[in-house]
This record gives C-alpha cells, sequence and structure tokens, in this order.
C-alpha cells in the first residue's frame, strides 16, 4: 500500500502482487526466460534435500542455469523467494466439503493432509510463521480449516482461535528432533543416564519414566493426545451451545 503523504511503497506491495497475479510483465529488455513457478520448485527442490540454510539465490541459478542476477527480474529478495516457496509446496488447499461426519471428522482429515503436506517438505512448518504475505494457496487452508467448522455455534473469532491453536500445535510435535526437550526419547540415552543419578532433584520425571509398563512419551510427540483434548474440548463447547450455528 501507498504510505500517505509520502509516495513510498510498502515493500509488503511487491509480494502481494508476485503471489496474487498482479505484477505487469515487464515492457523492455529481453523477453524472460525463467518463469516465477520455475524459481519456486528449484528453491522447493534444493529446500526438501537441504534444508533452509542451504538455499542461496546463487544456488537456485545454478540448478536452473542462470545467472544469479537474472533471478532478480522475477523475485526482489528473500521474502519474495520464501512466499513463492511456500505457495508452490502448500499445493492446493483441500476440499473438505465431501467428507461425512460433522465438523470433527472433517477437521481430522484436515490435519492429516497438513502433515502429510508437511512431511514432504520439512521446512515448511518454520517457513509459515511470522508477520508475512500469505498467497492464494496458503491462505485457502486456513479456508479450509475455517470452513470446516460450519454448521458449529461458534462464533467468528472462536473458529479463528481453534483453527490458531490446531496449526500451532501440529507445528510444535511435526518434529521430535526441533520441537523441544524430550528426556524420553531414545537419542537422549544421556539424560536418562543423568536423571537416574540425580533422581532426588527430578522425582517427578524420574518416575514417570521409571514406572513399570511405561514407554515414556509417545512416538508422535503427544499429536494425537492433544488433538483428542483439543476436539473433546470444541465438542463440548459446541454440545453446550445445543449444537446450532449462530445467527450471523
Amino acid at each position: 500500500m501507498v504510505q500517505a503523504g509520502t509516495g513510498e511503497i510498502d515493500a509488503d506491495q511487491g509480494t502481494v502482487a508476485l503471489l496474487w497475479g498482479l505484477r505487469e510483465p515487464p515492457r523492455r529488455g529481453p523477453r524472460p526466460g525463467l518463469t516465477v513457478e520455475q524459481i519456486a520448485l528449484a528453491a522447493m527442490r534444493i529446500a526438501d534435500a537441504d534444508g533452509l540454510d542451504a538455499l542461496s539465490m546463487q544456488r537456485i541459478a545454478a540448478a536452473l542455469g542462470v545467472t544469479k542476477m537474472a533471478l532478480y527480474r522475477y523475485v526482489a529478495g528473500k521474502s519474495d523467494l520464501a512466499a513463492i516457496m511456500i505457495e508452490a509446496a502448500v499445493g492446493e488447499p483441500p476440499d473438505l466439503s465431501g467428507v461425512p461426519g460433522g465438523w470433527r471428522a472433517r477437521l481430522e482429515e484436515f490435519v492429516s493432509l497438513l502433515v502429510e503436506t508437511w512431511r514432504l517438505h520439512p521446512w515448511l512448518p518454520w517457513a509459515t510463521v511470522g508477520d508475512r504475505v500469505m498467497g492464494p494457496r496458503e491462505l485457502g487452508w486456513v479456508e479450509s480449516a475455517v470452513s470446516a467448522l460450519d454448521g458449529t455455534p461458534l462464533d467468528g473469532t472462536e473458529r479463528l482461535d481453534a483453527v490458531f491453536v490446531l496449526f500451532g500445535h501440529i507445528r510444535t510435535t511435526q518434529s521430535l528432533s526441533t520441537a523441544g526437550t524430550q528426556p524420553w526419547t531414545d537419542d537422549k540415552r544421556v539424560t536418562r543416564q543423568l536423571l537416574a543419578a540425580h533422581r532426588e532433584r527430578y522425582p517427578a520425571l524420574t518416575q514417570v519414566l521409571s514406572a513399570e509398563g511405561s514407554l515414556g512419551g509417545s512416538a508422535d510427540n503427544g499429536r494425537e493426545f492433544g488433538l483428542r483434548r483439543l476436539f473433546d474440548g470444541l465438542e463440548q463447547l459446541v454440545d453446550q451451545r445445543g449444537g446450532t450455528a449462530p445467527v450471523e
């Protein structure tokens, strides 16, 4: 957007134009030899294979057989690059309208599809945080989750809050290696040994990890446990209000 009285253009405007098809093609200079989609796919493949830290304009240019400067005709910098990568990776948003079983079944299907998308592109959960411009596909995923709650008595704010919490829970539990501190996983044997040596300092952890039949934390880092609690809470709220949609 243009800032009043300055004539300066908000930096996000260029990203909006890029993502939403509002950018006019250049009228001068050589005919474009690339497309934004080609750049996005090349960047996505690098990130899929080696992570976001391995991504650079030079490496993308090499993968496409062009110079680094040639890329700047299409993307202004890292924010533009991240935006088009996300749009390429998320794919088309799911249509949950045909899923039987009501809002809970629709959200369960949504979670399954989101988890698979993030599994294919492990960098996505961390690239899709923060204040930034969202493209039509990514925004469509949010639309899909919110619309799954159609027909419930939850108001607009509650539906958005529910979806926000849902995304946060899936993001947090997506990767055992990055989701937080887990002294119960197999690769934390040293931590277990330290707990055993200092059991008097950590009695609660020692008790739950050494209890008969205890396997420690769940293999999915508590994802299913958290989802059940979240959905049970929403279901209770829906039932308390009679299960009917609010009057708009």
